[in-house]
């Protein structure tokens, strides 16, 4: 009689069989994973930049976990401050005239970071959580006002805005709007500001960015303005392939939504916190938003929090029409999740991070990027802006540099393959390696990233005949 060998509790086997076994994780392709690989890599530790899964191999991660792990892994602070507040008052709600210190300090702390030029905060738990409060509060905001034929919202085609059914229909990337009966009515998106993607020949970036701002206008004067409630779009695209606009691109369609009177909103859950070298990307436009959507870096991603920023305007409506906002959650302002979020907006205050790695790591990210990849047989292109940079594989960079690869998305997952083999984790969008590393990230471990993220491309298109 066979013996059937019992996995050892605590082993890779036994996760991977619990895996299989019980979980349906976000974003996979099941039977892939299931079936095929046999469940998913266990990650076990973290330090700094460094992971480690259950196999004992080591990973320095270039994408900061999923564009969120601002100061690095392993932060005691953090932990104490989460045990502490456990300890005091572990959960109470906003509901019903309560709330607790933590969620009003965090609210004061933020108001602070953008200047006062957003002073109020509705919180939530993630960013797709954020995008139903943004809808709610905007189309409440003109149904109050006698406006509630203003129900349309216009985003970007690539855009990534969440995984709701309203975010993921605000989001302009098709695969998540396929087998849902997605996008809901009333979003509508238009092309995105991505010049090497969509410019015709010989468009140049300033006219390109002027083109995009247009299509903008164009769908409102299709829509109707009195029919378009607000316009929002990710300042740097991130999910989309970290898509860097035209400079000219962002001021432009503020004053069409100035001219239209069409609330303007951004989504900064990847922007936000110092991530491109400013507290907030909007700033490098100088833009006023009317809304901003926050996630991701408010706690490093060590707690799951989100915060809609609010200006004055929209607020007053909402405080002055005397009716009910009636939208919230169970964990709208959690205590634990946003004493931690304070804790590590003071953190990176105290240590500069913001500003040492917009003025050290990110002129150096750039510059390393360039020199490693640009000019390389399988690089198309190179976009970098702050701590986010896409490297876009293409098959013929001598011949028809800007021509894609077919089916698009293959030969990204080849690069990330041989990426984890090379213990470098990046993700692949389409064919485009993209990197987001941790902000507290040394020169001599983006070196060590870079290195990596080098042989895997180098083995990819060796792989392709290319090199």
């Amino acid at each position: 009689m066979a013996v059937t060998e019992v996995p050892v509790r605590n082993s890779t086997a036994r996760w991977k069989g619990l895996d299989v076994a019980h979980h349906l994780a976000p974003q996979n392709n099941y039977h892939d994973l299931k079936r095929k690989e046999g469940g998913a890599r266990i990650i076990t530790e973290s330090k700094g930049v460094w992971l480690s899964d259950s196999d004992g191999n080591r990973f320095i991660d270039g994408m900061a976990g999923l564009w969120c792990v601002q100061i690095g892994y392993g932060r005691e602070e953090l932990a104490e401050v989460a045990a502490q507040q456990m300890r005091d008052l572990p959960y109470y709600n906003s509901f019903f005239k309560t709330t607790t210190a933590p969620t009003v300090e965090l609210a004061e702390a933020l108001s602070e970071l953008t200047g006062g030029k957003l002073p109020y905060v509705f919180f939530g738990s993630g960013g797709s959580e954020n995008k139903d409060s943004f809808v709610r509060m905007a189309r409440f905001y003109w149904s109050v006002q006698g406006k509630p034929e203003r129900k349309n919202f216009i985003t970007r085609d690539l855009a990534y805005h969440g995984s709701t059914q309203v975010a993921a229909s605000l989001g302009g990337l098709r695969p998540l709007h396929t087998h849902f009966g997605l996008p809901l009515e009333g979003f509508h998106h238009v092309l995105p500001p991505y010049h090497f993607g969509f410019a015709n020949e010989g468009e140049s970036e300033e006219e390109f960015g002027k083109r995009a701002a247009q299509a903008v206008e164009d769908k409102i004067l299709e829509l109707g303005p009195d029919t378009v409630a607000a316009f929002l779009g990710e300042p740097i695209m991130g999910a989309g392939g970290v898509l860097v606009p035209p400079s000219n691109y962002w001021p432009l369609v503020e004053k069409i939504c100035r001219k239209y009177d069409i609330l303007f909103a951004v989504d900064e859950v990847i922007n936000g916190f110092g991530r491109t070298g400013r507290w907030f990307a909007h700033e490098h436009w100088n833009l006023q938003p009317d809304f901003m959507s926050l996630a991701k870096g408010i706690s490093s991603g060590y707690v799951p929090l989100s915060a809609v920023m609010v200006a004055d305007r929209v607020a007053k409506v909402l405080i002055d029409s005397g009716e009910a906002f009636m939208h919230g959650y169970t964990y709208s302002g959690h205590p634990v999740c946003c004493a931690v979020a304070l804790e590590n907006i003071r953190i990176m205050q105290r240590e500069s991070i913001v500003e040492t790695f917009a003025e050290d790591m990110a002129p150096y990210f750039a510059r390393c990027l360039q020199e490693r990849f640009a000019d390389h047989p399988l690089v198309g292109e190179v976009r970098s802006f702050g701590g986010l940079a896409a490297i876009e594989l293409v098959p013929d960079k001598k011949g028809e540099p800007r021509r894609r690869f077919s089916p698009m998305g293959e030969v990204g997952v080849l690069c990330r393959t041989y990426c984890l083999k090379n213990g470098v984790i990046s993700r692949a969008v389409r064919d485009s390696m993209i990197l987001c590393p941790p902000l507290v990230i040394t020169r001599e471990e983006m070196d060590e990233m870079l290195s990596r993220l080098a042989k895997a491309i180098d083995s990819t298109a060796k792989e392709l005949n290319i090199l």
